[in-house]
This record gives structure tokens, C-alpha cells and sequence, in this order.
């Protein structure tokens, strides 16, 4: 009789999810841009990192199955409007289980999806580890690099199934320091970097104001041994000197689409 009436009570929170959804969508039929929404400037990308409680392991498979099919619906709903990434932790960090990286022009966008996402009844089960806000902006020190830097790094890098996001914070030496000297700093930063930029894909957001971090970096490859000598080799340039944290969570993971993070879960 329990799980009968779990079930119903499941099936009802799904329905209002989705009617929610529906009411609150109906007026938007754009699809969103995601290209745009990954390379242009002026974007906000929030990081949302969530431990699942061992009680949903313990539910039936059926139930399980029915609040991840709710998580994907939600999704799939706010892909008209967002760029939506999803990565499995779990394995590989002890910090959370799942990652969701959001991206839209408007910042109150991603807060939406992340509440119709606890709002799931999966959702109930959700605990968050962290949340980074960041926001994409043209490159404050490549205008000025040589012209042969600048060349080398249009090269366009390669992806891969892995994923790392190490957020960071600076000293205020570094804020201090004239334009000229940071810019030397950051060439001397990029010339470490440029033996991996072809195997390691990165992104960097501005977080200054938006979170306890001045900016979030995040990489993709096929190569973790590339990503560990990357860092490596950045932790012995000038400006790591100004890191006041490096990390603090690091996230270590995989891609997953939806699908494929539910079938994951759903083991």
C-alpha cells in the first residue's frame, strides 16, 4: 500500500512539474543559440554541483526511473532557451555526484532552471554541493600578445569525454598591479599553456561580484595526463604567485548528455 501511494504521489508531482513548465514557457518558442551562448561575451554560466542522497538508491527501480525521466524533461524544456551541459562526478570526486553547467544571456534564467530542477521529484533527493556563477567576456590581454601568440592560439583545441573545473581567486596585488605588468605576467602565463592548448579545451568566466571566486576555469580533453602537466606547468608562472585560492572544490568528471546521465543513474 506504501508504494502504491508513493507512486501516485510521484506521478502528481510530475504532472504539476509539467504543467508548471508548460504555463511558464508558453511564451517563449525561441530556440536558444547555443553556439552563440558558448562563444560569445556577455553570457552567464552557472555551475551547479548536487550529491544524491543514498535514500532515492534505496527506492524501487521504477520510481527512480520515473523522478530521472521528470530531471530530463525539465531539461529538454529549457533547451528552447539555455545551453544546457551534464556530467557525471560520481567516480571520479568524492565533492558531488552530478554537474550541470548552464548558459544564457540572462542570470536569472539559470536560477529558474535550477529551481524547476529541485522542484522535480528527484529534486527532493538533490543536496547541493556548490553553485559558481560566472560571466564570459572578450580577452582582456590577448589584444595585446605578439601576433605570432595570438595565431597559435585560433587554433581550435580538441574536446574529450573529460571534464575539470577549478574556480579561482585572486590577491589584491594582483588588482594592484599596472595593466603593462599583468599583461606581461599573462604572456608568460599563455606561453606555459600553449603546449596544450591543442589537446586541452578551455573556457575562463569572470566571477568577480557573482561569487566568493574572481573567475572559473573550465577545461575539456581526452588526455588528463595534458590537463595535470597543464596545471603543472601554470603553477610556475609569475601570476600563480597572486592565487589566493586555486580550487577548493576542484571538479573532476565526465560528459554525459541527459540521456546518457540518466541511464547512469538509473543502473
Amino acid at each position: 500500500m506504501m508504494i502504491r501511494i508513493t507512486r501516485i504521489a510521484t506521478t502528481i508531482a510530475m504532472l504539476l512539474i509539467v504543467i508548471g513548465i508548460c504555463l511558464t514557457g508558453a511564451q517563449d518558442t525561441s530556440a536558444a543559440d547555443r553556439d552563440k551562448l558558448l562563444s560569445e561575451p556577455g553570457v552567464y554560466g552557472t555551475f551547479a554541483t548536487f550529491r544524491i542522497d543514498d535514500e532515492w538508491r534505496r527506492l524501487d527501480r521504477q520510481t527512480r526511473q520515473a523522478h530521472l525521466t521528470a530531471l530530463r524533461n525539465v531539461v529538454e524544456h529549457h533547451k528552447d532557451t539555455l545551453a544546457i551541459d551534464t556530467y557525471l562526478l560520481q567516480g571520479l570526486s568524492d565533492y558531488a555526484d552530478i554537474l550541470v553547467r548552464v548558459h544564457s544571456t540572462e542570470l536569472r534564467a539559470n536560477q529558474q532552471f535550477l529551481l524547476d530542477v529541485i522542484a522535480t521529484p528527484f529534486g527532493a533527493y538533490l543536496t547541493s554541493a556548490t553553485i559558481l556563477n560566472g560571466l564570459t567576456k572578450k580577452a582582456n590581454y590577448v589584444p595585446g600578445f605578439p601576433d605570432q601568440m595570438k595565431a597559435d592560439l585560433k587554433v581550435p583545441s580538441e574536446s574529450g569525454l573529460y571534464v575539470a573545473v577549478i574556480p579561482i581567486r585572486k590577491d589584491a596585488g594582483w588588482w594592484a598591479l599596472p595593466q603593462d605588468q599583468r599583461l606581461a605576467m599573462m604572456q608568460e602565463h599563455t606561453e606555459a599553456a600553449l603546449p596544450y592548448h591543442k589537446t586541452v579545451k578551455r573556457k575562463l568566466y569572470h566571477s568577480t561580484g557573482l561569487d566568493d571566486f574572481d573567475f572559473i576555469t573550465y577545461f575539456e580533453t581526452a588526455k588528463p595526463d595534458d590537463l595535470h602537466s597543464l596545471i603543472l606547468a601554470l603553477s610556475k608562472v609569475k601570476e600563480a604567485r597572486h592565487n589566493k585560492r586555486f580550487g577548493h572544490p576542484t571538479l573532476l568528471g565526465t560528459i554525459k548528455t541527459i540521456d546518457q546521465l540518466v541511464e547512469a543513474l538509473g543502473r
